[in-house]
This record gives C-alpha cells, structure tokens and sequence, in this order.
C-alpha cells in the first residue's frame, strides 16, 4: 500500500492553469535560504534558487486546492527546473503552472517564472496526491 491516492476525476482538472505573484525580499534571497551556510553568506542578494522552486511548488498546490477533498493534499515528487536569471530585491516575480498529463498517481506540470525583465526559470515539476492523515500515520 502505498501513500498516494489517484484523483478523483481526470476531467476537474483539465486544462488547469493558476499564476500566483510575489515581490522578492531579501527573505527570498540566497544569504537568506541558511545564513549558517558559509557559501551562501557572501553571495548576491537575488532570488535564490531554492525559493523559486518553493514559490512554484506553493503555485502548483493554490492551483490543485479546489479540487482536493480536505482531507487531501499534495506532495512534490520530481523537480526538473532550471533557474536562467538572476531577480534582485523589489522586482515582481510571477509565477505560472499548467497541468499538462496525469500519469498514474502523478499530476505533471509545465511551470515557468518571470519576472518584469522575462524569464527566469522553466520546466517540469511532478506532485502527487495523499490523504493527510495515512500519509502522516506513515512517518
């Protein structure tokens, strides 16, 4: 038995797309993701990778809320991005998620970034469905 759960209706989400929107902070940027890591302290202050992938993640699950039961949820499973260009503090990042297949238990997303200069980053990005609570008794 495995923790992840085949969606409901194929149909609900066809043709689904959702873009959500942030401003990068120094939060966001690469001394921030562990100021304890000493090669990310002297580093610029942009966008860190790792964020960009956690804010496209965060797309993708805003994107499948509505149609999840509330006992369900998402979960990452694969991440084939690459992050093109650099974002300092202040620009607007957006960004944008379409589910394209749904193979098996996976639910397959074409995602980009942009900010207001053009792309950031792109590819694929995979999750897959679970019951929170099986999922958690699992741990």
């Amino acid at each position: 038995m495995d923790d992840y759960e085949q969606p409901a209706s194929r149909a609900a989400f066809n043709g689904l797309t959702h873009s959500e929107t942030l401003v990068v902070a120094e939060r966001h940027t690469v001394p921030q993701v562990e100021p304890n890591w000493s090669g990310f302290a002297d580093m610029p202050l942009v966008l860190a990778t790792a964020m960009m992938i956690g804010f496209i993640e965060q797309t993708c699950i805003e994107g499948l809320r509505p149609f999840l039961s509330t006992a369900q949820r998402t979960v990452g499973t694969h991440v084939d991005i690459t992050h093109i260009a650099a974002t300092p503090i202040g620009l607007k990042v957006t960004a944008n998620v379409e589910l394209t297949a749904i193979e098996g238990k996976t639910l397959v997303f074409k995602v980009e970034c942009r900010d207001e200069s053009g792309l950031i980053g792109e590819g694929i990005h995979r999750r897959a469905i679970i019951d929170l609570q099986r999922f958690v008794q699992r741990l």
